[in-house]
């Protein structure tokens, strides 16, 4: 399967595509020519929003109660637990788009606090082209981080310090699209080579320090293994990787 059809694959990715548009024609036909720079602020805030989410949501402490740590599982756990599985490479849609309602809905409506006449055009270029726009950059880089394929230097680059988040240490480099280190390193979660030749392997890496046999984790991948494809054997191994 190529990217382009493994991507398009993926439910949120038609939709945040037409939201790109609908953000161009919107620009387009009721924007000043000035807004169209505002497209430039829409990307690093989305690599702020993208470290967050990831960060501070994702990464949140095992829930006890099993139905919360099934939502967890499915947002992003699971992507630790089976990092080769191509159906958990991709954000959920119903993170994606609800993410996305919220941040135009706040973005629009503090704009309409400040500038009204202008609030639509440039809630658009900041958000539904910059931020959006970066949002299929990240899918894009994350998908081909986990694929083994001919990649770029940029690809090559961003899969290096990926790889280090998902097999060395799982509290490092949560960026994922390419300069967003900066954002790492000035939160403190970045570690240099140096300090990665010294440092362990982070024990029960796969599962975030979960034990691999905890019985959230076995009852979240039975529960998963028809919608992900999971087989017997794949369940079998993870509970004592």
């Amino acid at each position: 399967m190529s990217r382009l059809s493994l991507i398009f694959s993926h439910n949120s990715i038609v939709p945040m595509i037409c939201a790109l548009i609908a953000g161009i024609i919107i620009l387009g036909l009721n924007g000043p020519w000035w807004a169209v720079f505002f497209v430039f602020l829409g990307v690093p805030a989305q690599m702020l929003n993208e470290y967050s989410l990831h960060r501070f949501i994702f990464h949140l402490p095992p829930p006890e109660k099993q139905s919360l740590f099934n939502v967890l599982y499915q947002a992003h756990y699971g992507h630790h637990d089976f990092p080769t599985n191509k159906k958990l490479f991709f954000a959920p849609i119903w993170v994606s788009i609800p993410v996305l309602i919220i941040n135009f809905t706040v973005v629009w409506a503090v704009l309409s606090l400040i500038a009204p006449q202008y609030a639509l055009s440039i809630a658009a270029s900041i958000v539904l082209i910059g931020g959006v726009g970066t949002f299929l950059c990240y899918e894009w880089f994350h998908m081909t981080a986990h694929l083994t394929v001919r990649k770029t230097w940029v690809e090559r680059h961003v899969t290096t310090l990926h790889n280090q988040h998902h097999f060395r240490d799982f509290s490092k480099w949560f960026h994922v699209s390419p300069g967003g280190q900066i954002i790492d390193k000035a939160m403190g979660t970045a570690i240099d080579r140096e300090a990665l030749k010294r440092q362990q392997r982070v024990e029960f890496i796969r599962t975030l320090g979960m034990r691999p046999n905890d019985e959230r984790l076995i009852k979240a991948r039975q529960h998963f293994s028809q919608k992900y494809g999971l087989s017997a054997e794949e369940i079998e191994r993870a509970a004592h990787i």
